[in-house]
């Protein structure tokens, strides 16, 4: 409190008591009345409104001692150490980012309740509702204090029922299906989508409202979401208000621009919303992106579709028409990147299709949000435009949530010619938040075993060329002969179109076959003793699926060729094309076709070594077929060793992927599949050698589903062999697993 003080005479000197830590000049630089003012109750009111303000005081007392004015001060503590006690489920580390109060800071009451707001609203997040958090001050001498946030987590506060209010067109079964939080029940275990998350909570608002326009109810509307508490604050009961409105069907449908020799007759095949389908929102917005795609590409920087619609409400009928006009000149001033703690910002900005200062495109800004998912870096990437203060100007705003790009991987199987197998990769993409990408993997079998490691930098120098080398050892151990390979190669790609990219690459190794039994096939007996390889080769890749990591549209071609022949032993020519379709039937279904063909040529007078043929079966080419299972082979050796591979290649696939109606946050996916190949041709040192290769068609069909559990990705087939030769190798159950960290 402060002495009443009167106007008068003037102050002669500011003295200051009580302070401990901070100079009596700088309190004095605070008040802002210094010696020779006069003694004015109104200045000295602000002055110690200004103490106060500060923050570092806990009681501040002004009084007139004759002449002077005497300024005495309690100063808040200094906190001396923070700590967390009774936190399970969320780690100090977390928590410590989350509260404001650090060490070496002023304790004030005000700091510690807001610190206590952000603890609870943690848990919160997290579901847990029932949590309490108790501050505790210890003190200490010299003015410091100790402060321990005690905290009782409390259980996870579930959604015990979501009801719908409104609804008369669909179920609220068939609702609860299209929002993204769920109902508490014993198989969610492994999920967090039934606690209670008001974040969630307006995402589903949003998700209802989706689905009704898709459905064609244009005047839907959420009246209200309600989460009640339950008394004894174990559940929520959520309650969702709607408004379905009448159901519209689409009238006329019509392009209109005014741009300058642009006919929007042109622009028709782009829409994909016809006359008498039922009113879908969904492709309207696919419609508006794609005519602004369309329109881009011919040229126009600054275009703005609109979509405008003429409501006939009597029968119930939409027109629409699809309006194309020059839009506002828009530039970009800057991009602002958040989110990111391990990635460096280059890497970002580097993927970014758009620059200061560069006109802005939305067909490159989405393009460049497709390329920062595949990084696979990021769980999620949020990419909006927010206006400048400039009216020709936006900012872009990225903001980033990273994952983790570590990963043990660990691979488990079994083969009727090599027996159980493991392996074990250790991997890193984003190595210290640069992008590289360095790799270790391991595989062992009773028949084979392999070591590797790679290392790429996808901007070598921090030029727009990729750049990365690879060290291996492999070795086979059939039941004839044993086989040794061991080498190095480089690599260098670089984009030459923002689709097409180029690989030049350089390998050079050794191979050694050795300990080979008199029942071996001849075709391995001559290849006994070193052969030395020196391969360069090219890879030229167009890709335009929609994600490189889960496709679910677009296509992409590969073409490769290698040529063997600059020094060593072996003297060839190879190429493979490789291509692949992937078509969404609907949303959660995708059709894709895969095929490859390929052929190798010896060249001056060499001819095909083993094993640098083609081979046939196994889960990556041809379920349903053991490794190596199908083509060329020598009849007079062990059925399971006679494989010598093949020239001339072609080999495909035809699968339909979908969900198994699981709970969606089980991400178990189904399959049905079709695989189908030919592998033929020999051109052996000795030629008169009897050999199986009748080149006809192998293929088989099955079934399998993947799952992405939280111990890592687990995939099974089951596929039967229905075209085959006696002499091939079946295999009809396949599985791997692995896991991340």
């Amino acid at each position: 409190m402060a002495q009443t003080i009167t106007s008068g005479d003037p102050i002669e000197q500011v003295v200051i008591e009580g302070n401990q830590r901070i100079e009596a000049d700088t309190i004095r630089s605070y008040m802002e009345i210094n010696p020779g003012d006069l003694f004015d109750a109104a200045k000295v009111d602000r002055a110690l409104k200004n103490l106060f303000a500060t923050g570092l005081f806990a009681d501040v007392h002004l009084r007139r001692d004759g002449n002077n004015l005497v300024v005495a001060v309690v100063e808040n503590p200094i906190i001396n150490k923070l700590a967390f006690e009774g936190n399970d489920r969320i780690k100090d580390d977390q928590l410590t980012q989350e509260v404001q109060l650090k060490p070496r800071q002023v304790y004030t009451q005000t700091r510690v309740q807001a610190d206590v707001k952000r603890i609870l609203d943690l848990y919160r997040r997290s579901g847990r509702f029932a949590a309490t958090v108790d501050p505790k001050v210890i003190k200490l001498d010299q003015n410091r204090v100790n402060l321990v946030f005690e905290i009782n987590e409390g259980d996870v506060t579930q959604v015990e029922r979501i009801d719908f209010v409104g609804n008369k067109e669909f179920s609220d079964s068939n609702l609860r299906d299209e929002i993204a939080t769920k109902e508490s029940a014993f198989y969610r275990i492994l999920s967090t989508t039934d606690t209670y998350d008001p974040d969630r909570l307006t995402v589903d608002k949003e998700n209802l409202r989706k689905f009704y326009l898709s459905e064609g109810y244009a005047d839907f509307r959420v009246l209200s979401a309600v989460a009640e508490l339950s008394p004894d604050q174990e559940a929520f009961f959520i309650t969702f208000t709607v408004e379905e409105g009448e159901r519209y069907k689409l009238g006329k449908v019509d392009v209109k621009t005014t741009l300058k020799d642009l006919d929007p007759k042109t622009l028709m095949g782009d829409v994909t919303t016809k006359e008498g389908d039922w009113y879908d929102a969904s492709k309207v917005d696919d419609t508006v992106q794609a005519i602004s795609d369309h329109v881009g590409n011919l040229g126009y920087a600054f275009v703005d579709v609109r979509p405008r619609i003429d409501r006939d409400a009597k029968n119930h009928v939409l027109n629409l028409t699809y309006d194309v006009q020059e839009g506002p000149k828009v530039y970009v001033e800057r991009i602002d990147i958040a989110g990111n703690v391990r990635t460096q910002d280059k890497v970002i900005r580097r993927e970014f299709r758009l620059a200061e200062g560069d006109a802005f495109s939305t067909e490159k800004l989405k393009r460049t949000e497709q390329r920062l998912r595949n990084l696979g870096f990021f769980e999620t990437v949020d990419i909006t435009t927010v206006p400048s203060t400039a009216p020709d100007k936006t900012i872009i705003k990225v903001k980033v949530k990273e994952q983790s790009t570590g990963e043990l991987t660990f691979g488990a199987g079994y083969s009727t010619s090599l027996g159980p197998l493991g392996n074990i990769g250790l991997r890193e993409r984003n190595l210290l938040g640069k992008g590289q990408d360095a790799r270790i993997d391991l595989t062992i079998s009773g028949k084979r075993s392999s070591g590797s490691f790679s290392f790429t930098d996808p901007y070598f120098l921090d030029k727009d060329v990729s750049a990365g080398f690879d060290i291996f050892y492999r070795r086979l151990t059939p039941s004839t002969n044993d086989e040794d390979q061991i080498g190095f190669g480089l690599r260098m790609g670089y984009d030459i179109s923002e689709y097409l990219r180029n690989t030049l690459s350089y390998q050079f190794r050794a191979d050694r076959i050795h300990d080979v039994d008199n029942d071996a096939a001849q075709v391995i007996r001559d290849e006994v003793g070193w052969k030395y390889y020196s391969i360069i080769g090219t890879t030229l890749t167009y890709d335009r699926r929609d994600s490189s990591i889960d496709p679910r549209d677009g296509y992409f071609a590969t073409l490769e060729g290698h040529y063997s022949g600059l020094g060593g032993d072996v003297k060839y020519v190879s190429g493979t094309l490789q291509g692949g379709y992937y078509y969404p039937l609907t949303k959660d279904v995708t059709l894709s076709t895969t095929q490859e063909v390929g052929y190798i040529q010896p060249l001056f007078g060499d001819y095909l070594h083993y094993p640098d043929g083609f081979f046939l079966g196994g889960p990556g080419s041809l379920r349903g077929f053991d490794d190596r299972g199908v083509g060329p082979r020598e009849a007079g050796a062990k059925k399971k060793d006679g494989s010598i591979g093949g020239q001339f290649l072609w080999d495909g696939s035809v699968q339909a992927s979908f969900p198994l109606g699981l709970p969606e946050e089980y991400a178990i996916r189904g399959r049905v599949f079709s695989d189908f190949g030919v592998l033929t041709g020999s051109d052996t040192k000795d030629s008169d050698e009897d050999i199986i290769d009748d080149g006809s068609i192998r293929a088989s069909a099955g079934f399998g589903l993947t799952w992405v559990s939280p111990f890592g990705p687990l995939a099974i087939d089951l596929a039967y062999p229905f075209l085959r030769k006696k002499q091939d190798e079946k295999e009809y159950f396949s599985f791997s697993f692995g896991t991340n960290f």
